[in-house]
C-alpha cells in the first residue's frame, strides 16, 4: 500500500515538474519571438555583411547594417538592366544573339549565335532565371556594346541618386577595370528598386514582369521553346512581397534586393554578402526578420494632413502701413506654400513629427503680396524632413504725404 502511495506522490511530482518546464520554455520562446519583433534587429543577429530597409515612398533609410559599403552585387544588377531596357526599347523589338552574348557562363538560357528573339521573352528570362546571355543580349541590343551599355547604367544610377555605385557586366558578373570593381551598397540597391518600382515610367512593366511565376516563350523561329520559373521564393513567404531579384558570384555571395507592400507601406530590403554556398536560405530569413521590423514598428504619417497651430501664421501687424483712418491698425494676412517633395513617410510607432515656426511677428510697410514672413519646419529629431514658407497675402502701402492728405480731407471735408 506504501509503495503505491510512494509511486503515484513520484510520477505527480515528475509531471508537475515537467509541466512546469514546458510553460517556462513556451514562455521563452515567447520571450524571444516579442524581442525580434518589438526591438531593433542585432546587427549580429542578420547573416548578411551589408544590409538595408528602406522606406520606399520617401527613399529614407529605416535601417542599416554597413548600408553605404561598397560591395560586389552578382545578379542584382539585372534590375538596373530590365529597367533601362524597358525605359529604351520597344518590348516587341527582334534581338539578335552574338558570340559573346551565346558565350556567357551559367546560368543561361543556351541561345547560339545568330538566333533571334523578342526583348520581351529575354526580359523575362534576365529576371525570372537570371540568365547571363540573356542580359548580355539585351545590352547589346540596346547600346550597341556592354561598354556602352555599363555607361548607361552608371549614368541612371547617378540620375536615380546613388553615391557609390559602378557596374561593368549587364549581368552583375565579377568584374573590375581600371576604373573600379563592379559594385554598389545595400543603400544605392535600394535606391535603384525604389526607382524600379516606383519612380520609372515603365515601373508596371518591370512589377509584371518579376512577379511572374511561370513563363513560355519560343525563338522567333520557333524552333526552340523555353520556359522560365521564378526562383524569387519570397514572394510567396510573406503577404504582399511586390518584387525582388537573388544573384550569387564567388565574390558577392548570395545577395538579394526585394519589395513589400503592406497597407499604405512599402518597404524595399537590400542584403549583400549573406552568406556562401550551404547557407542559400540566409538570405530569406534576413529578409523576412528586416520586412517585419518594419512592418511591426512603424507607421505612415502625412506630413500635409499635421494640423498647423492657426495662431502661429495669423495675420500679422505691419507698421507704417496706411489704413482706412489715421491712426488704426493694419494686418495683413498670410499664406502659407504646399509641401515640396516629401510629404509622406514611415516614422518609428513612438515617434512623433514636431513642427516649428518661424514667422515674424510684425512686419514693416511697404509689404507686397508674396513677400517672405517667414517658414515653418517639419522635424523628426534633428532631421529636417520639410519646410513651407510663409508669404504676405495681401500689398499694404507704406504712409506717405498724399495718403494724409487724403485723410485728412476725409476727416474735415470741405
Amino acid at each position: 500500500m506504501w509503495k503505491k502511495l510512494l509511486a503515484w506522490i513520484l510520477i505527480t511530482v515528475i509531471l508537475i515538474g515537467n509541466g512546469i518546464q514546458v510553460v517556462e520554455a513556451f514562455e521563452q520562446s515567447g520571450n524571444v519571438q516579442m524581442e525580434k519583433i518589438m526591438g531593433e534587429p542585432d546587427q549580429n543577429s542578420l547573416y548578411a555583411r551589408s544590409a538595408v530597409l528602406m522606406d520606399a515612398d520617401s527613399g529614407r533609410i529605416l535601417y542599416e547594417k554597413n548600408g553605404h559599403q561598397a560591395m560586389a552585387n552578382a545578379s542584382t544588377t539585372k534590375i538596373l538592366t530590365c529597367i533601362i531596357a524597358l525605359e529604351n526599347c520597344e518590348l516587341d523589338s527582334e534581338v539578335t544573339v552574338s558570340a559573346l552574348a551565346a558565350s556567357q557562363p551559367k546560368v543561361h538560357l543556351g541561345m547560339r549565335e545568330g538566333q533571334r528573339f523578342y526583348l520581351k521573352d529575354l526580359l523575362y528570362g534576365l529576371m525570372l532565371e537570371s540568365y547571363n546571355d540573356c542580359a548580355v543580349a539585351i545590352a547589346e541590343h540596346i547600346a550597341g556594346t556592354t561598354a556602352d551599355f555599363a555607361a548607361m547604367m552608371n549614368d541612371k544610377a547617378k540620375e536615380i541618386g546613388c553615391e557609390d555605385s559602378y557596374f561593368i557586366t549587364p549581368n552583375g558578373l565579377d568584374a573590375k577595370d581600371e576604373d573600379g570593381f563592379h559594385h554598389t551598397t545595400a543603400a544605392d540597391l535600394s535606391l535603384i528598386m525604389r526607382y524600379c518600382i516606383k519612380g520609372s515610367k515603365m515601373a508596371g512593366q518591370f512589377l509584371t514582369i518579376t512577379q511572374e511565376g511561370q513563363y513560355q516563350f519560343h525563338d522567333m523561329d520557333g524552333k526552340n521553346s523555353y520556359t522560365c520559373y521564378n526562383h524569387n521564393a519570397f514572394l510567396q513567404m510573406m503577404d504582399g512581397a511586390l518584387s525582388g531579384k537573388t544573384g550569387f558570384t564567388g565574390n558577392a555571395g548570395y545577395c538579394y534586393i526585394g519589395a513589400l507592400q503592406r497597407d499604405d507601406r512599402t518597404f524595399i530590403v537590400a542584403l549583400l554578402a549573406c552568406g556562401w554556398p550551404n547557407n542559400k536560405t540566409y538570405k530569406w530569413a534576413d529578409a523576412k526578420k528586416l520586412m517585419q521590423y518594419g512592418i511591426t514598428m512603424f507607421k505612415k504619417i502625412k506630413l500635409d494632413e499635421i494640423e498647423l497651430n492657426t495662431k502661429e501664421s495669423a495675420a500679422v501687424e505691419v507698421k507704417g502701413g496706411q489704413s482706412k483712418k489715421i491712426g488704426g491698425e493694419v494686418r495683413t494676412e498670410l499664406e502659407i506654400s504646399p509641401i515640396e517633395g516629401l510629404t509622406a513617410l514611415l516614422i518609428g510607432n513612438e515617434q512623433e513629427i514636431q513642427v516649428k515656426y518661424e514667422v515674424t511677428p510684425k512686419l514693416y510697410a511697404p509689404v507686397m503680396n508674396g513677400d517672405f514672413a517667414g517658414e515653418i519646419t517639419y522635424l523628426l529629431g534633428d532631421e529636417i524632413l520639410a519646410k513651407r514658407t510663409v508669404t504676405v497675402k495681401e500689398t499694404v502701402k507704406k504712409i506717405d504725404f498724399c495718403w494724409c492728405i487724403k485723410k485728412a480731407a476725409e476727416l474735415f471735408p470741405l
